[in-house]
């Protein structure tokens, strides 16, 4: 700029390569130049001197007259209000609904989608993010090497089992059978106060009962509970994970994390209470939560979704 060559001299270089707005020299340079004109300058001759137009020496004439012929800073040409930005009616919807599920911004996006509130993904980040609300991936996922699993065509191709263990005591604890299928991500669980192989069965068939849909085969860790004489008895395919490797089993680990959050760590550890919850949680989680793996269907949403295509 040649109002810093003018003003600076020994500081020419530093000051043509510092933005406007950080340089700290411009409000001493205005009061300079507020100075001149009062001592009888015209606009166009000041702005030569300097090296600025003669409308910007106006304009900074004039806040010298309104503040005070002292050094001017620099102020945000920051516009206070934006044509675009979103209403607050949109912001506490945003917001409402990451508080109510709390889900991530892509599905915070697509719910408000289907309640008929325009907006962008970018802005729902936005706002989640102003606010300290928005969740950012684990960077361990992103370098998390792949692994090859079977991949099902359709429902119950591929139905993992697992089980979360609750401690109820020092030396006690009760256990959540969780089945779920990978293709359509529908779950099922229940309590249990003991967990064995016959424990396993039972809540297998159960589970059968529930589904519109037939297991054809089911993946396991090594878990005593799904030893040889279950395997034996369910009559069904079953296939164990690697050992070592609980990602051969991820989606149901991540269920495993999300039903401990959503629903478990909020009620108390009592059998009974613990699948009255489940019973409400599961209805929610298959027929209303929406998921970013299965193109932002619910479970069931999903397999009617399928069936009325087939």
């Amino acid at each position: 700029m040649c109002v810093m060559v003018q003003y600076l001299g020994r500081n020419k270089v530093e000051s043509e390569h510092m933005a406007y707005t950080q340089n700290p020299h411009m409000p001493k340079v205005r009061q300079q130049v507020a100075d001149m004109v009062r001592r009888g300058y015209t606009p166009t001759e000041t702005g030569r001197r300097f090296g600025v137009g003669s409308s910007t020496i106006c304009k900074w004439v004039k806040k010298a007259e309104k503040y005070g012929y002292h050094p001017i800073p620099t102020l945000s040409s920051k516009p206070k209000h934006h044509p675009k930005e979103l209403s607050d009616e949109k912001i506490r919807a945003i917001v409402n609904k990451r508080f109510e599920h709390n889900r991530c911004s892509e599905v915070v996006h697509r719910e408000l989608l289907n309640q008929e509130i325009k907006v962008s993904i970018s802005s729902v980040k936005r706002t989640l993010d102003r606010r300290g609300l928005l969740k950012k991936r684990s960077p361990w996922k992103r370098y998390h090497p792949h692994v090859d699993r079977p991949y099902p065509l359709k429902a119950g191709d591929l139905v993992q089992l697992d089980t979360i263990h609750i401690m109820t005591g020092e030396k006690t604890r009760l256990y959540v059978f969780v089945l779920l299928d990978v293709y359509s991500r529908w779950v099922y669980a229940k309590a249990y106060e003991k967990m064995n192989s016959a424990q396993t069965v039972e809540f297998v068939l159960e589970a059968q009962r529930e589904a519109d849909f037939h297991f054809n085969m089911l993946q396991s860790d090594h878990g005593p509970e799904f030893g040889k004489w279950f395997v034996e008895r369910i009559k069904k395919s079953h296939r164990y994970t690697r050992i070592g490797k609980p990602n051969d089993n991820a989606h149901v680990e991540r269920f495993n994390r999300t039903i401990q959050e959503e629903c478990l760590d909020h009620v108390p550890r009592n059998v009974e209470k613990i699948n009255l919850a489940l019973k409400e949680y599961l209805n929610y989680y298959n027929t209303e939560r929406l998921h970013m793996g299965i193109s932002f269907f619910a479970p069931i949403q999903l397999l009617n979704h399928v069936q009325a295509i087939d």
